[in-house]
């Protein structure tokens, strides 16, 4: 029996020390480029859009298509950066214990 609430304890701390990175995460940011800089997308470890910048050069309005597409990409590359800053961080709460990506 003793084992078990060992587990448990350890469970329950692991659970705190995860909730404690998910709110330091939520506070960090990651940038993802497209165009060659020309929009730039930040994202939070919550996987939330706080900005999107767009270098007026690119702005053709007779090519709406190819600034979509750049947002589009530069929205992707900043979700794949969060994404991995988010592995990262709750890795080193798990100890690499290979979790189901999306399980934070």
């Amino acid at each position: 029996m003793g084992n078990i609430n060992k587990l448990m304890k350890q469970a329950q701390q692991m659970q705190g020390q995860m909730a404690k990175v998910q709110e330091e995460l939520a506070q960090k940011e990651v940038e993802g480029q497209a165009g060659g800089g020309a929009v730039t997308v930040t994202m939070t470890g919550k996987m939330e859009i706080t900005a999107v910048k767009i270098n007026p050069e690119i702005v053709d309005p007779d090519d709406v298509d190819m600034l979509e597409d750049t947002l589009l990409a530069a929205i992707r590359e900043a979700h794949r950066r969060a994404s991995e800053m988010v592995e990262e961080e709750m890795g080193k709460v798990t100890g690499g214990m290979g979790m189901p990506p999306g399980m934070f």
